[in-house]
């Protein structure tokens, strides 16, 4: 069934319950493309190997452990043996509602002060594939820093989201974007609603909607209020959203600043989305049971905590089966998969138009600020008065609307040369080499063969401090990632593969990796992997229409 388009004021979801073909648990090997619900297209492989169960008992080990010293800590500031460096009341205010939670600070206090030095580094150049940071050190065990004036020169960048290395300083390449900073100055001081709306945003616009495959485009200052400020104005009382339980924070904030009643289903399972979906289908609202006014699923394209790839063919079935809704987040999948940079509509061959909202940012692959919504028309209009991010935000900066515009020209090859497409290949390929050495190296990485995001398990918390420390000793910047943002037993370092690194670069960082990884015991991996492609059989996933 087609499905229609998403308006402000849509048909309620009354349909009857039908029995589906379920598709089975996500495996590792796949085939996904359009068709018959979903024919294989395509062969997609993700890796989410799970640990050995004793590095589970050494985490949580590491934590109680950490803990216990945390308690005894308090107990000694608490008795005056030793200093509190953290805010408090005073004594005099104490019969206020309290400002600072005392067991809230518990983790700040003792966990995540023994390891601060390992993130907020103070970077002295442009993020490119390699940068300069200024060492700092701390005489208080991390409470505060102090800069030594040194500066670490050419650190390789593994961290930055410059998938296609558009975040440059090349001065030919950004002499458009000097000329439109001269001409339009810096700041626009203005609403895109009053007086703000320039030539070169609607010209950007454009450009989007002809990109991403739309009828229209809207352009905003900011990624995260992109989503956080539109999901409210898209669905409210009365509607129903499944939210991936792995989707970033600004579609968890949107969705809940919605009011509307949101449901989380297992990450990239089509048997949980689809049992929700019935449901709700089936019984409607709680206690009323009327239909739903809208129900739409809310997936990333590329998850970026995990590196994996939204099932995107299966779930298009799926939302039109049930004609439900769609809301694609593609900020870290937009100019960085697929053939041409389309993201992973591109990337699946399905048609754009069977993803109603389609949304994405500038802040990766662009290597600018800012976010995109495009769909039908008539959405677009309806968020131009609707959006709080498009009605009170302040307009776009000029020199950043042209970097945008820049790069996506050149990744369309509107600029007349073939440089985008060489970087999208450079891309290509140097995310398949990396995951592919990691692997034979022995380290447990997740995430899809095509995802640029490839986290390391690192497990333990020692060992993640450990980690990035010994990484920065040799001159390589990594992120690194512990709970509460993964959970407890998966902390990470978080690889961003650029197609600026260069192969001699990227030997350099798996060289040291590999060193680190003995060092520190990380190659938990129970699996053997060769350089050879893999030849494991297809599986083919169908549902019915």
């Amino acid at each position: 069934m087609a499905n229609d388009n998403l308006k402000p004021h849509l048909n309620q979801n009354g349909l009857k319950c039908d029995d589906t073909k379920k598709n089975g648990h996500h495996i590792k090997t796949e085939k996904n493309g359009p068709g018959n619900g979903v024919a294989s297209r395509q062969h997609r492989q993700e890796s989410f190997e799970q640990a050995p169960i004793y590095v589970a008992v050494m985490t949580y080990l590491g934590f109680g452990i950490v803990t216990l010293f945390g308690y005894f800590r308090d107990f000694l500031r608490a008795v005056g043996l030793e200093k509190c460096h953290l805010a408090q009341e005073r004594e005099e205010q104490k019969d206020f509602i309290p400002l600072y939670q005392d067991f809230e600070n518990f983790y700040t206090r003792n966990l995540y002060m023994r390891v601060r030095d390992n993130w907020n580094r103070p970077i002295c150049s442009m993020p490119g594939p390699v940068f300069d940071l200024m060492e700092r050190v701390s005489d208080d065990y991390n409470w505060t820093f102090r800069l030594t004036g040194r500066t670490i020169h050419n650190a390789i960048n593994m961290g930055s989201y410059n998938y296609l290395g558009f975040a440059e300083n090349k001065a030919d390449f950004l002499k458009t974007v000097a000329d439109k900073a001269q001409q339009y100055g810096v700041g626009v001081c203005s609403t895109r609603q009053e007086i703000g709306n320039l030539s070169i945003h609607e010209e950007l616009e454009q450009l989007v909607a002809d990109f991403v495959g739309a009828e229209s485009a809207m352009t905003f200052g900011m990624g995260f209020a992109t989503n956080s400020m539109n999901i409210p104005a898209i669905v409210g009382k009365g509607c129903l959203i499944l939210s991936d339980e792995l989707n970033h924070t600004s579609l968890i904030l949107g969705a809940r600043l919605s009011g509307a009643t949101i449901r989380v289903f297992k990450h990239n399972n089509m048997q949980s989305l689809e049992k929700m979906l019935r449901e709700a289908v089936c019984s409607g609202q709680p206690r009323t049971h009327r239909p739903w006014r809208k129900i739409l699923i809310m997936v990333e394209g590329i998850y970026s905590m995990e590196g994996s790839v939204v099932r995107l063919p299966e779930i298009i079935a799926l939302k039109k089966k049930y004609k439900a809704y769609l809301y694609l987040d593609e900020a870290h999948s937009i100019g960085a998969v697929g053939p041409t940079g389309r993201g992973v509509t591109e990337l699946f061959d399905v048609n754009p138009a069977d993803v109603d909202v389609m949304m994405g940012t500038f802040t990766k692959s662009f290597g600018a600020a800012g976010g995109y919504i495009a769909g039908k028309k008539e959405l677009v209009d309806y968020l131009r008065s609707h959006s709080h991010s498009a009605v009170y935000a302040s307009a776009m900066s000029p020199p950043v609307t042209e970097q945008i515009i820049r790069a996506m020209k050149c990744i369309m090859g509107k600029d007349g040369t073939t440089e985008g497409i060489r970087r999208i290949r450079q891309l290509a390929r140097n995310t398949r080499y990396f995951r592919a050495r990691l692997k034979e190296m022995g380290f447990i990485i997740y995430g899809n063969d095509d995802s640029p995001v490839v986290p390391l398990l690192l497990y333990m918390p020692g060992k993640v401090v450990a980690f990035a420390r010994e990484m920065l000793e040799r001159k390589i910047g990594v992120v690194v990632v512990g709970f509460p943002a993964t959970p407890i037993t998966e902390a990470r370092a978080r690889f961003c593969v650029s197609a600026a690194h260069t192969r001699a670069m990227l030997n350099q960082v798996l060289h040291h990796l590999n060193e680190v990884g003995d060092l520190l015991c990380l190659k938990f991996s129970r699996q053997k992997y060769s350089s050879r492609p893999d030849l494991s059989d297809e599986t083919d996933f169908e549902l019915d229409s």
